[in-house]
């Protein structure tokens, strides 16, 4: 082999030198770029309609995130098919952390058995960056009804079976099953009146036409308040801090009832680890602000919080438990 002269020798070392730079320049941008992220707005979808408990509760802490980190998020309202439209959005999205849902009980633990042919499966589909608040439902009747008690509701019930009707926003919902869930407690049965959202039915409750009407305090907190409508008892475990003299369900004699409706923000499976950590990070650190407790409490829920592994520990978990309720009431979507 011919030996290389001193002048080649120094040409290969300036042209590996060259070659070396120019490399440089062209990853330096995309580390830049991992290390910026986000460089551009993030998208919040939102599930449900724009005005709705769900959604008053995605601004309000999107807000404060935006506020708080600097950021940009963009909420994008995707309604339809008792939210699986948005989550599947969502779901089938570039994972680069640019586009997240919040999800909810309905969605995320409920569809996957309530629809035959869910378009995506959440536990696989999805990762789960946090939970951010959870809600109780309230069992409601009109204020002028002569139930003053969950207990009347019930002795009405046992009196008559099926002559009491009450209404939810939906076949399967969280409403829908946690009511069924009453009734097996409670040994009674009731009469299922679904509607398509919560408008129609609040205004059939005080109109007369409903005599009961099981849906999320966020969503009947104002008619509470206003005075048309009475708080019988909530569903959490714990009474809720915004109606303070509504006993739970348990306290109403069912010893260990529960079921509440939870909100958590989730991504396309396949998230950059450090980007699952920023925005549990961000989303943990607004969620300790007096401002968005209080904020959610005037909705009717209480924020949460916790590491990614609880989160998706959670929708596993209520998988299971949703999914046994599904079957035994026999729910059917509309």
């Amino acid at each position: 082999m011919p030996a290389i002269r001193h002048g080649a020798s120094r040409r290969l070392v300036l042209a590996a030198s060259t070659f070396a730079a120019l490399a440089a320049v062209c990853v330096s941008p995309m580390a830049a770029a991992q290390a910026a992220w986000p460089s551009r707005p993030i998208r919040l979808v939102v599930p449900f309609p724009a005005g709705g408990g769900t959604d008053l509760i995605a601004r309000e802490v999107a807000n404060k995130v935006a506020t708080t980190q600097g950021w940009s998020i963009i909420i994008d309202n995707k309604p339809g098919s008792g939210g699986n439209l948005g989550v599947d959005a969502a779901a089938k999205a570039p994972a680069d952390g640019y586009t997240l849902v919040l999800g909810q009980t309905s969605n995320l633990a409920i569809n996957p058995t309530l629809y035959p042919k869910l378009p995506y499966k959440p536990e696989k589909d999805l990762d789960a960056v946090g939970l951010v608040a959870q809600a109780p439902l309230v069992v409601v009747v009109a204020a002028d009804s002569p139930y003053k008690t969950l207990a009347d509701v019930i002795a009405a019930a046992k009196a008559k079976p099926a002559s009491l009707n009450y209404a939810s926003s939906g076949n399967g919902t969280v409403a829908h099953l946690a009511a069924e869930q009453l009734q097996k407690a409670a040994g009674v049965k009731f009469t299922h009146v679904p509607y398509k959202g919560a408008a129609q039915g609040a205004t059939d409750l005080i109109g007369g036409q409903i005599q009961m009407y099981v849906s999320s305090v966020p969503t009947l907190i104002g008619y509470i308040k206003n005075g048309k409508m009475r708080a019988l008892a909530v569903t959490s475990a714990q009474r809720t801090d915004d109606l303070p003299g509504v006993p739970t369900v348990a306290e109403s004699g069912y010893k260990g009832f529960e079921a509440v409706t939870w909100f958590g923000v989730a991504g396309p499976d396949g998230l950059p680890k450090d980007v699952i950590s920023k925005l549990n990070g961000a989303f943990n650190q607004a969620l300790k602000d007096p401002e968005i407790k209080s904020k959610l409490a005037a909705q009717g829920a209480d924020v949460r919080g916790g590491t990614p592994e609880e989160f998706a520990a959670l929708i596993r978990s209520e998988i299971v438990r949703w999914g046994k309720t599904v079957h035994e009431s026999g729910a059917k979507v509309d």
